[in-house]
């Protein structure tokens, strides 16, 4: 039985690749059509305020954009398909260097995020579950609902003009470097910090109360288990699916959806990175990172169907 079963999950793992291949190839002609729809390109935004269109036309024979669109799609698959991100068609640089100089620092405030988040969604949300109806409970609910329908910009403008701005206590804006005051993350982090904490602890409280009521944890009780020991190696892991999906979608966030919070607080990370190429309409750096997230979104969904394969063996994961 464990020999199916592995080579069913090996099968369904497969055919999961394969979707999350075909998903990224998607959306690399999805990200270069929808570049092409943009007005003006590269050439344009090379050429300034008052561009010359002689010069534009010699910008774009350089760069390549004359070519057709079909041409060029192929030529980007290709080069993809050999591990070459390609090239920035405003600097020159490869995209591999947008990539490393970016991804440092979004990575290291992805850290500072999920540091704290896992353990204190946990916590909230088995707190929330054992107070059921309660002060607590409603408490924890209704703070929990508050944080999370604020929308990020606006929450991460109160916090700077209350710590950084009124008290002084944090810098507002990584403009002076992290390197020099890494004390620039905190706003940001607890800015990211604030709707993953709320949804995941939702979610682990709604598993609790599902699995507290199963008749293994009555059975477990009734003999004698402490009540400890039922609510941490018996209801959480049952509990713990839902969760691990979120967590999956949060990380995909971190690392892939930052794009505000990096604007707000001026950090250079992949999602100023990306602002900035769409603004200098550089697609291949664009196309790169898009289809980089694309490849990390699924590596970490993938990684969440199986944590929740794990812990609900008994349900059915399609792809």
């Amino acid at each position: 039985m464990a020999g199916v079963s592995s080579g069913a999950t090996g099968a369904w793992v497969g055919r999961r690749l394969l979707l999350g291949a075909a998903q990224s190839a998607a959306v690399l002609v999805l990200v270069l059509l929808l570049t092409e729809a943009l007005p003006g390109d590269a050439a344009v935004a090379l050429a300034g305020d008052s561009p010359d269109p002689e010069r534009i036309a010699r910008l774009r024979e350089a760069m390549g954009l004359d070519r057709p669109l079909p041409e060029r799609l192929a030529d980007r698959l290709g080069a993809l398909l050999h591990g070459d991100l390609g090239r920035s068609l405003v600097t020159g640089r490869s995209v591999a260097d947008y990539l490393a100089h970016g991804f440092g620092t979004t990575l290291l405030l992805a850290a500072l995020v999920l540091l704290p988040l896992v353990p204190l969604a946990v916590w909230l949300g088995i707190r929330a579950a054992r107070h059921e109806g309660g002060p607590l409970d409603r408490l924890i609910g209704s703070t929990t609902l508050a944080v999370y329908a604020a929308p990020e910009f606006a929450f991460g403008v109160l916090l700077v003009t209350v710590f950084a701005l009124r008290l002084g206590w944090l810098p507002p804006t990584a403009l002076g470097g992290i390197a020099d005051d890494p004390a620039v993350l905190v706003l940001p982090a607890l800015v990211l910090l604030a709707r993953p904490v709320c949804s995941i602890s939702r979610l682990v409280r709604a598993g609790m109360l599902d699995a507290l009521a199963r008749p293994y944890v009555r059975q477990a009780r009734r003999y004698g288990v402490p009540e400890r020991r039922v609510l941490w190696r018996h209801a959480l892991p049952n509990s713990l699916a839902p969760a691990a999906q979120q967590l999956a979608r949060t990380c995909d966030w971190l690392l892939c959806g930052v794009v505000v919070v990096e604007s707000l607080f001026a950090l250079p990370g992949l999602g100023s990175v990306l602002l900035d190429a769409v603004a200098a309409r550089d697609v291949p750096v664009v196309q790169g990172l898009a289809v980089v997230f694309a490849l990390l979104a699924v590596v970490l969904n993938l990684a969440a169907d199986l944590t929740a394969r794990r812990f609900a063996p008994r349900s059915e994961v399609t792809a």
